[in-house]
């Protein structure tokens, strides 16, 4: 760009002293050439020292056109001053010509080059309009301009006064003309800037827009960005507020000790704890990750996270992608074998409590002899070290899905019991902020679309624990366990759910709405308990509980089945899971499962339609609860016929 302005400076004079003498009167002097010369060599010390190459040609503002004003009225300053110095007799009229030929090529051809990048952006930009021709509005648009992915084509507010001016060429509109408008000048979305005005009359406004079928996007104003600053630090530290605790970090020898130089087998490697445990086994060295997952976009959104991963880290690990079902004991044993694998994380569960509980037979088949699978191939292929991460949910259960982890822990300690040369350990923790189903990331998408914010019971708390804490407890487990053992982390003291909920909406910027503050945003509702859920979670099931390595994990030694009993359960277990035989499984779970307590009797969503036999109850004392059948379907189910279509 130096070299291009010198250039143009050259060419600048040159035209002066052609138009001063009409074609006659260039450099032919050795005066003319010095003097020239000293106003090219001081023009660009004064271009350096106005920062004429530290701007960013595609964001030049007003500073930039006063730097290039500044500097071209210097050069040509010093035009006059070497002219006098050198006698070189260039005219004194030549200085001004010199003057208005210099800002045009130097300073033209920058606006040139910042319009042909504008031009060029606006081919791929996205048409919005911006709903308010305030100071918000006009920040807003100033930043969309220098933008890659919006173009503002129309400006709409209430205010009658602003209406029909334009702001920079584009025109503000009334919000009565709104449709017009978008369809005529083809907008795809609609930004509201209107950062002064009460968040109840912008919800209206969203509200209104929303219902035309219109794509509305609320906008922060200036202010409200550097005051939220402050609130993003807070978002960074909610969840240590809310653990009260501060994390617990891990012990590298805990950690090296089954990862690093090992072959590595995580099942549910998509799942929230899954893909954590990969990102960080991949950051300990191990000699091969393998990934086990049913689902294909959640392990294709895992591998292509660990790749960038490495290449970002400058990591050589190889991570190998496999599909598969945790059931599926020949493929499970093939993979082991084919690796060698040595350690197995077993994250592979299903763990939302409705849906279990309404998906009996397949949620046990899958969290009870899916794990069996897992433990009879990595003991018949000689597996050294063997993970399952489990959940308070599995101490004293109300619900299947805890009854069913619990059910596991069984097995594995079993395992753990019989098989002397494969270490087997079981994790056990609180819920974990963040993953999917936890009430953080509800919560926030409740609050941004206005509430009302739902807790299913003002008294309810639980356990909570970090994606990355959970995930590095579970790694240093591996190293503690022996035969079966439970290890649980010092968790402090249960939150109550509502606690988040309230923190939470202060945290975001915005009131709760209660009795004593009827004009807050954002609404509190109680929903009532949900299937299987109950007012407060365990960590430990008896008293029997010994330190560790680390200050923080705790070893529970808990009551265990017969090896007979247990297997006599296992086969019945799976007998029922085949036949889907939903009151079968359930009672399977009550008599493996000691302290298990069921808050209601069996929902499974099918079951319930009539799978089971009519007089026929699942418990003592309890009946089938039925959904409504539609009389074809009962035709159907008695005649044998189908129904009609």
């Amino acid at each position: 760009m130096l070299v291009y302005d010198l250039l143009m400076l050259t060419t600048a004079f040159m035209l002066a002293m052609t138009l001063r003498f009409n074609g006659a009167g260039l450099i032919s002097e050795p005066e003319m050439a010095l003097c020239l010369g000293m106003t090219l060599v001081s023009s660009s010390f004064i271009f350096l020292r106005l920062g004429l190459y530290r701007t960013v040609i595609r964001y030049m503002g007003q500073q930039a056109i006063v730097a290039v004003l500044q500097g071209v009225t210097a050069s040509a300053v010093v035009l006059a001053v070497a002219s006098y110095l050198t006698y070189a007799g260039v005219p004194r009229s030549v200085p001004v010509i010199y003057w208005c030929f210099a800002l045009i090529t130097v300073g033209g051809s920058r606006w040139l080059v910042r319009l042909y990048y504008q031009m060029a952006l606006e081919i791929h930009k996205t048409r919005v309009a911006i709903y308010g021709a305030g100071t918000a509005g006009l920040q807003l648009y100033k930043a969309l301009v220098h933008g890659e992915m919006y173009k503002t084509v129309a400006f709409f507010d209430d205010n009658a006064s602003k209406q029909n001016t334009l702001i920079d060429g584009v025109l503000v509109y009334s919000p009565a003309n709104i449709h017009e408008v978008i369809a005529e000048r083809d907008i795809a979305e609609v930004l509201l800037a209107m950062p002064g005005v009460p968040k109840r009359r912008r919800r209206e406004i969203t509200r209104s827009l929303r219902e035309r079928g219109l794509v509305v996007k609320v906008i922060p104003g200036l202010e409200e960005l550097v005051d939220s600053a402050g609130r993003v630090a807070d978002v960074s530290q909610i969840y240590e507020n809310i653990l009260g605790r501060a994390p617990v970090e891990p012990q590298k020898q805990l950690v090296s000790a089954s990862i690093s130089g090992k072959v590595v087998l995580v099942t549910g490697a998509g799942g929230s704890i899954g893909s954590e445990l990969c990102r960080q086994i991949v950051q300990w060295g191990p000699a091969q990750l393998v990934m086990l997952e049913a689902s294909e976009f959640a392990l294709y959104q895992i591998e292509r996270e660990l790749r960038q991963q490495q290449l970002d880290e400058n990591s050589s690990v190889e991570v190998v992608p496999l599909l598969g079902d945790v059931r599926d004991r020949a493929r499970v044993g093939e993979i082991i074998d084919s690796f060698r694998v040595q350690t197995i994380y077993h994250a592979a569960a299903y763990k939302h409590v409705p849906l279990v509980e309404q998906n009996v037979s397949v949620g046990a088949g899958n969290n009870v002899l899916g794990t069996l699978a897992v433990l009879e191939a990595a003991e018949a292929y000689g597996v050294e070290q063997f993970v399952l991460v489990s959940t308070d949910k599995a101490v004293r259960p109300t619900n299947v899905m805890g009854a069913t982890k619990r059910f596991a822990e069984l097995v594995c300690q079993d395992f753990g019991r019989r098989f002397g040369r494969m270490r087997v350990c079981m994790v056990r923790f609180g819920n974990v902020l963040g993953s999917s189903g936890s009430v953080i990331p509800l919560f926030t998408d409740q609050i941004n679309a206005g509430g009302p914010v739902t807790v299913t019971h003002p008294k309810v708390t639980r356990f909570f624990m970090t994606i990355p804490e959970a995930a590095q407890l579970v790694l240093q487990a591996g190293s503690m366990g022996r035969k079966g053992e439970v290890f649980v982390l010092d968790m402090g003291e249960p939150v109550r759910i509502l606690d988040i909920a309230r923190r939470l909406i202060q945290i975001m910027g915005h009131t709760v709405r209660d009795e004593a503050n009827p004009d807050g945003d954002i609404e509190i509702q109680i929903t009532g308990l949900r299937p299987g859920e109950k007012l407060y979670e365990e960590l430990l099931l008896g008293d029997k509980v010994t330190g560790t390595d680390h200050p923080m994990i705790m070893r529970a030694e808990e009551e265990r089945l017969s090896s007979e009993r247990l297997q006599q359960l296992i086969r019945e277990l799976r007998s029922a899971c085949e036949l889907h035989d939903c009151a079968s499984v359930h009672r399977l779970l009550i008599e493996a499962v000691k302290d298990y307590a069921p808050k209601q009797d069996l929902i499974d969503a099918v079951w319930s339609q009539g799978g089971a036999q009519d007089g026929v109850p699942l418990l003592e004392g309890a009946e089938v609860r039925r959904l409504p059948v539609p009389a074809a379907n009962r035709a159907q189910r008695i005649t044998g016929e189908a129904p009609p279509v």
